[in-house]
C-alpha cells in the first residue's frame, strides 16, 4: 500500500525502506516461477540478510537458503533455517568446523562447492576430522569467469573423480551464477545468457553421466536469468536473491516494472545550490555501486523522488554525485525546498542492505516496524 506521507515526516533520516506488499509479492512471484517450471527454489539471503524475510521465503515455499559466507550461514543455522547450500568456495579449515560444528548443533543440511583440489582436499579433511559425509557441487563456470570451471577444462572430469573416489565426500551435481547477465542489453539479452548457461550445464553433465558420474543435481542461480529464462531443461534448482528488493538494473533490463520494487532509501533535502539539491544519504547509505559485471545504461547511484510523487515516478531527479555522508541531485529545473523528504531508487539494493543495520518495513502494520538486518557486514 502506499506510504503515508504523514509517517514518513516523523522518520530520521537517511532510513531504508521496504514495502512489505511488494516484498511478499515478490517472493510469492519467484516461487510461482520456480513452481511453474518443476525446479525447486533456494534463495539467496545475501540479498536481504535478514531473518524477517527468510522466514518469508521458506513459508511461500523455498526449500533451503543459499548463504555467501559463513558467518551468514551461521546466523540462519541458529533461527531454524534446516537447508544451507554455501555458495562460495571455502578453503579455510577454520571455516568448515564452524559451519560442522553448528550444523551438528542445529541439525542443519550443509552443501558446499568446490571449484579446485585444494577445496576438495580441505572438505575432505574436515570431513574426516568431523566424522561425517560432505556433500559437494562442482562450480561451472558458465560466463562470469569469476569462480569455477569452464566445460572445456581438462581439470573437470579429474576434479569429479577426486570426489566421487572419496567415501567422506559425495558428489551432488553442478552448480552455476551467470552473473555476467548483468551486462546484456535487455530482457532478450539476459533469456540468451539463460539459455547458454542451460546448454552449458547440460554439455558437462552428458559428459559425466558417460563417463559413468550420477549428476543428481544441477543448480542455477542469479535474478535477471530466473525472470526472462525460459530454459530449464535439466535444472532442479536456482537460487536468485534479489527478486525480494528488485531494484534500478531489473528496471533497466526491462525485466520489471518499478511497481515492483520493494527497497527504497528515504532522505533529506539538507542544502541547495544553483546546481545541486544536497540530501543526507551519501555512499554509506547508498553505496558507491554502478551496477555489477558490466551492467549497463544506468545512470547516476540512484533516482529520487519527493515523497508525494514516488508511487507515480514523477519528477525524478538523478543522484549524479556522493559523497560519505551526502548526495547531490541534479536539480534539472525542478526544485525542492530544503527540508523535503526524498524516497530514492538504488542502483543496487543488495549493497545497500549489507550498509543498514534495520528496515523500515511500511504496510505490515497500522505503523511501521523495524526488522533487523541480523547478517549485516558479516563478511567473513
Amino acid at each position: 500500500m502506499p506510504a503515508d506521507h504523514t509517517i514518513l515526516s516523523t522518520v530520521e533520516t537517511p532510513r531504508v525502506l521496504l514495502d512489505y506488499d511488494r516484498l511478499v509479492a515478490n517472493i510469492r512471484w519467484m516461487q510461482q516461477i520456480a513452481d511453474t517450471h518443476g525446479v525447486a527454489l533456494r534463495p539467496h539471503i545475501k540479498t536481504h540478510k535478514c531473518l524477517e524475510i527468510a522466514r518469508l521465503q521458506m513459508e511461500a515455499g523455498a526449500v533451503g537458503i543459499t548463504a555467501a559466507k559463513t558467518e551468514e550461514a551461521l546466523k540462519f543455522m541458529a533461527d531454524g533455517i534446516r537447508s544451507v547450500t554455501l555458495a562460495h568456495p571455502l578453503v579455510s579449515a577454520v571455516k568448515i568446523d564452524r559451519l560442522l560444528t553448528a550444523a551438528r548443533t542445529h541439525g542443519t543440511e550443509l552443501r558446499f562447492i568446490v571449484d579446485s583440489m585444494t577445496g576438495i582436499q580441505a572438505m575432505a579433511t574436515a570431513a574426516r576430522r568431523h566424522q561425517t559425509t560432505l556433500h559437494l557441487f562442482l562450480k561451472i563456470d558458465v560466463g562470469l569467469h569469476r569462480c569455477g570451471v569452464r566445460e572445456e577444462d581438462p581439470r573437470l572430469l579429474p576434479l569429479v573423480r577426486r570426489i566421487e573416489e572419496d567415501p567422506s565426500l559425495r558428489f551432488v551435481g553442478l552448480l552455476s551464477h551467470a552473473g555476467h547477465a548483468y551486462g546484456a542489453k535487455d530482457r532478450e539479452g539476459v533469456r540468451a545468457v539463460a539459455r547458454e548457461e542451460c546448454a552449458i550445464l547440460n554439455r558437462v553433465r552428458q559428459r559425466l553421466e558417460e563417463a559413468g558420474i550420477r549428476v543428481a543435481e544441477v543448480s542455477v542461480g542469479s535474478t535477471p536469468t530466473a525472470i526472462a529464462s525460459d530454459a530449464y531443461e535439466g535444472i532442479t534448482e536456482m537460487r536468485p536473491g534479489n527478486y525480494v528488493f528488485l531494484d534500478r538494473m531489473p528496471l533497466g533490463l526491462g525485466l520489471i516494472d518499478r511497481s515492483q520494487i520493494a527497497l527504497s532509501v528515504l532522505a533529506m533535502v539538507v542544502s541547495a545550490n544553483d546546481e545541486y539539491l544536497i540530501i543526507d544519504a551519501g555512499s554509506k547509505v547508498l553505496s558507491s555501486d554502478l551496477g555489477p559485471h558490466g551492467m549497463q545504461g544506468i545512470e547516476g547511484y540512484g533516482v529520487a523522488y519527493p515523497v508525494a510523487d514516488f508511487d507515480s515516478g514523477k519528477n525524478g531527479l538523478t543522484v549524479v554525485r556522493l559523497s560519505e555522508e551526502h548526495g547531490f541531485l541534479r536539480r534539472n529545473g525542478f526544485d525542492l525546498p530544503v527540508g523535503s523528504l526524498v524516497r530514492i531508487l538504488p542502483n543496487h539494493a543488495c549493497v545497500v542492505a549489507n550498509l543498514a543495520d534495520h528496515y523500515l518495513v511500511l504496510g505490515k502494520e497500522a505503523t511501521p516496524v523495524q526488522w533487523p538486518v541480523v547478517a549485516r557486514a558479516l563478511v567473513r
